[in-house]
Parts: structure tokens; sequence; C-alpha cells
């Protein structure tokens, strides 16, 4: 038996059959579109995640004959999707997580000495990198839209309640604890919605979908809408949590670093949620049928990934992102170059909206392999920015890092991050840990798996960077242009 574990990422959907053994038996891919209406605004067509949802899914099955047993959805969490709860279409497009059409609001509400607050119970602070803002940005700007919301025609989710409705015919409207833990709606304390925020946020309870927990029976598929498959719903986790369950980290102080389009530590803190002093996160990492929570400490990085992916289409340096590692190799350091890719502002541990990509250091002298050494500098020094304010926040010194995501096969960033952390880089055979998780999750909710122990020895080691020497003052040379970065308006 095998489990199919959709993953709804931003840009683009990855399908996995996943054995009982915890191997990837097959995949399927597809992207979607990547809209941006405005400067700072980010956008995605919901049927468009749902085709390629669709598509992704065929593929992968169509590489395999192995029996089904349950779905696990995990997802983009952040981004808020609307949808008629009769026809399942959408009135608009989604607003993605790193859309920034809120920073003006966000200062408002700050303004109003709400922050203190919402944090408490969220554990989130504000920034329009969460649903919240997004939503009471509909609401003031989109009234006709919020009547049909507030008068039940409209419902209002992540992407994987999305995906649910979808797989489901409209039978399910749900969403797990740890993609409601990114709402800044729900108290992550007791794992509800709370009344006071969607207050503050003009939100109605009614349009909310139901938070389950994250493995179990949670709903059905409808064979009319999904490829003939009636099968369990018994998994769902937002992405970076799911990946912190592929990688098995399970027990307090584990934790990992996913490097996909930003780049996203967690840290596992089990029944405790730690007050970050240091602009990290407490969230829900993910709740038993019981009903008991599992928390984490996170710190995003909004744009890893997506810095590469902008040498490729913004400014043509290399076509394909995979040229970067090569290309970056081809110099032994970046020239004097400093990129700070703030590109959507920068998230933790700085929670700056206003802050802006820049370069740093350009001469005459430079060249394209400066700037894609650069690049990948800047990813690491960014994760390594994430493991001090960790550190101080636990206590703990980091000792070893457990990697996933695209962008942790590239062996050169692998080894500049072991370097800037001073601690062993743990690099997987499996980099979909995020779908994984998924699987992972949906297995022990359907029973193909029995206990958190048994998947332990699913995780295999592909290979261990240990900390190199470096030229200790490019740490200052980073701090100075991340301060400069952030003083461009």
């Amino acid at each position: 038996m095998a489990i199919l574990a959709l993953d709804a990422g931003t840009t683009g959907v990855t399908a996995l059959v996943v054995s009982d053994s915890g191997a990837v038996i097959s995949r399927g891919y597809r992207e979607f579109l990547q809209y941006f209406p405005e400067p700072g605004f980010v956008e995605h067509e919901p049927e468009e995640i749902w085709q390629a949802t669709v598509a992704a899914a065929t593929e992968a099955l169509s590489q395999t004959t192995t029996p089904l047993s349950a779905i696990g959805i995990t997802n983009q969490r952040e981004t808020i999707v609307l949808w008629d709860k009769h026809t399942l279409r959408s009135p608009r497009k989604a607003i993605v997580w790193q859309d920034r059409r809120t920073a003006e609001l966000v200062q408002q509400l700050k303004a109003s000495g709400l922050e203190p607050r919402i944090q408490k119970l969220t554990g989130l602070g504000l920034d329009p990198y969460f649903s919240s803002s997004k939503l009471l940005w509909l609401s003031i700007n989109e009234p006709e839209l919020w009547l049909a919301v507030n008068e039940g025609s409209l419902k209002i989710g992540t992407v994987d309640s999305y995906l649910v409705a979808r797989l489901t015919a409209g039978a399910a409207h749900v969403t797990d604890a740890s993609n409601a833990s990114r709402t800044q709606l729900l108290d992550i304390s007791s794992g509800s919605w709370s009344d006071e925020l969607l207050e503050v946020f003009n939100v109605p309870k009614s349009a909310l979908p139901k938070v389950v927990p994250s493995y179990g029976e949670i709903a059905r598929t409808d064979p009319s809408s999904f490829l003939n498959l009636s099968l369990p719903i018994t998994g769902i986790a937002g992405d970076q949590q799911a990946a912190l369950f592929g990688q098995t980290a399970f027990a307090v102080g584990e934790g990992k670093c996913t490097y996909g389009t930003g780049a996203f530590m967690l840290t596992n803190t089990g029944s405790k949620i730690i007050e970050s002093q240091n602009g990290l996160l407490s969230t829900i990492a993910w709740q038993a049928p019981d009903g008991s929570l599992t928390y984490a400490l996170e710190g995003s990085v909004f744009v890893a990934g997506a810095a590469v992916q902008w040498l490729r289409d913004g400014l043509g340096i290399i076509a394909s992102s995979s040229e970067i590692e090569a290309l970056a190799a081809s110099t032994p350091d970046s020239g004097g170059v400093m990129f700070i890719p703030a590109l959507t502002g920068l998230g933790a541990p700085h929670w700056d909206p206003d802050a802006r990509g820049t370069l740093f250091g350009i001469t005459r002298g430079t060249t394209r392999a400066h700037i894609a050494r650069a690049t990948l500098e800047a990813i690491a020094f960014q994760v390594r920015d994430l493991a001090i304010a960790m550190t101080s926040d636990t206590g703990t010194s980091l000792t070893q890092l457990r990697v996933d995501g695209g962008a942790a096969a590239n062996n050169l960033l692998m080894q500049l991050q072991a370097n800037y952390l001073g601690a062993a880089v743990i690099r997987g055979k499996n980099l979909e840990s995020t779908g994984t998780g998924a699987a992972f999750l949906a297995g022990l909710g359907s029973g193909l798996w029995s206990s958190m122990e048994q998947l332990r020895s699913a995780f295999e080691v592909d290979r261990v960077f240990e900390p190199l020497a470096f030229d200790s003052s490019q740490l200052e040379s980073w701090d100075k242009a991340v301060a400069l970065s952030r003083q461009w308006k």
C-alpha cells in the first residue's frame, strides 16, 4: 500500500506516491502562473492550482500500480483563497503569502497598540505575511465580495482548505491546526478560532473552515471530482510543519531548514510555547487525533530559491536554476559583492516590509559569477541569522541542521551554510521532506504506520557537510548591508 501526497507550493504542485517503507515511488509536478498586478502584489489563480494538482497527481499515478490507502495534503500556508460554496469557483485570485499590499494597514494596526495582544494569542507578530491582514484588506477594499462572505455564499480558507473542498466536491470545509495557526486568527494555546481576533480583523467565523487534527480520518475524496478515486484524506499540515515531520524531528530540540522559494527553519519545542525575544514565530507544528498540540519555533526567510529564480527570470544571468552552482563555484569568492535579497521585504528576525533588495560592492570587475556566488552566500547568511535568534530563544547551541527542499541539492550552498553556522549540515537522500511529511501524517492517520518511531527508520542520510574556515569579515559586511537595505525608504 502507498500514500498519495499532494504538495501545493508557491510556484507549483508536486504529487508523490510514497510506499509503506517511506520511499518515493513516483512523482508528478506542474507549475502554475504567478500574477503581479501591482508592485508588492502577488496572486495565484485558484483554478490553476487545482488543475495543476490534478495534472501532477495524474502524472505520479501513471508511473505506478501500487494501490493507495489514503491522501495527505500540504501547502503554502498563509495564502488566502475564497470560493463559492456551491460552484467551488473563486470570485478573485488568491492573495499569496508573499504579497505586501497590507504593509500600510499593518502599520496602522501596530500604531493602535494591538500587536502585543495579537502576538500573545497567536505567536505571530503583525506583518503582511500572515492571512489576517489580507482578509481585513479585502473587507475594506472589496466590500461587495465581503458582503457575500458575511452572507455565507463564499467560503474562506488557506490552500489546503480549498483543495479539500475540490477533492470532496464541497462536502468538507476543514483545515488542520498547523495551517490555522498561520492565519493569525487562531488562539494557539487552545487550538480554536479566537473570537477576539476575528472581531479585530473583521472575519466571520461561519466562513472559516473547521479546525481538525493534522492526522486521522478527515474527509473522503469524491470520485467524480478527483480521478475516480474514493480515498480517505488522513493527513494535512502546512508545508514547513510537514517538512519538520518528514525529517522525523519528533523530539524536543530537533529541527530542520527547508530551502524552497523561501527558507524556513523550525525547531520542535514539544508542548511548550516559546515566546521569542528575537523575532521568531511560535507556531503549532501538528495536532494529534487526541487533541494534543506539538509546537515549534520558526524563522521565516521570504526569499531564498526565489532569489535564484530572479537571477534566471529577471536578470537572465542564468538560463536554469541548476546552473547557479557551477557558475558560483567558478569564482573563489564574490569579489566584494554583497546581495540582500529583500525582494518582498525582510522576514525573520528583522520583519521589515519596507526593506528592498540591494546589491553592494559592484565594480567594473564584477561578473555574473560574482553575483551568482553572492546570491548563494545571501541565502546562507539569512539562515545563519535565524540560527542565532533560535539559539538565543532556546538557550541551546546548534550542533547540526537537517536540510531539505530543492536548493538543498546545491553542494556549494550547503557547504557555505555549514561554514557560516559552524555546525554540520545533514542532507537526507530524500529532499522532498514536505511531501514526505504529508505522506507520513496520512500514513499515521490511516494506520499504514503504527507509530512515529516506526517512521524514523525511513530517514536516510545522503551527505554531511562539516564546517570549514572562511573569511569572518564577511559576517560584518553582511550585517552592514542588511542595515543599509532597511534604510531605503
